[in-house]
């Protein structure tokens, strides 16, 4: 028994910070799938936004594109941009040209046809 009758689980109002945070949006895209805008590897001029297609069946679908920033912070390597403030800044014309040349984040297809993998 951790503690005796004292023991009390740590709820995340005891935590001094989130242990995770998540800043994401939803998008529209012309075609009209919602995807879950997300944005990862924040260096000090660019970030990966990620296009999250909607359905956890579909991860195949997810596209990326690189948001490059002009700012200040761009100019200095030590810097990190913030993901909550890229995905506030991007607007929807912002999302629609990044989508316009997203890539795909996994391949279509396997890379080993069915028959030369063990399954």
């Amino acid at each position: 028994m951790r503690g005796g009758s004292h023991y009390r689980p740590r709820s995340s109002a005891d935590q001094p910070f989130p242990l995770h945070t998540t800043h994401m949006r939803v998008w529209q895209s012309p075609e009209g799938i919602n995807w879950v805008i997300d944005v990862d590897l924040p260096g000090s001029s660019n970030a990966m936004v990620i296009f999250r297609h909607p359905g956890q069946a579909n991860g195949r679908l997810d596209k990326y594109n690189w948001y490059i920033s002009t700012g200040p912070e761009a100019r200095s390597v030590t810097s990190r941009l913030p993901k909550k403030k890229i995905i506030e800044s991007l607007t929807d014309d912002d999302l629609a040209r990044l989508y316009r040349r997203a890539m795909n984040i996994s391949r279509p297809d396997p890379l080993l046809p069915k028959a030369a993998s063990n399954g």
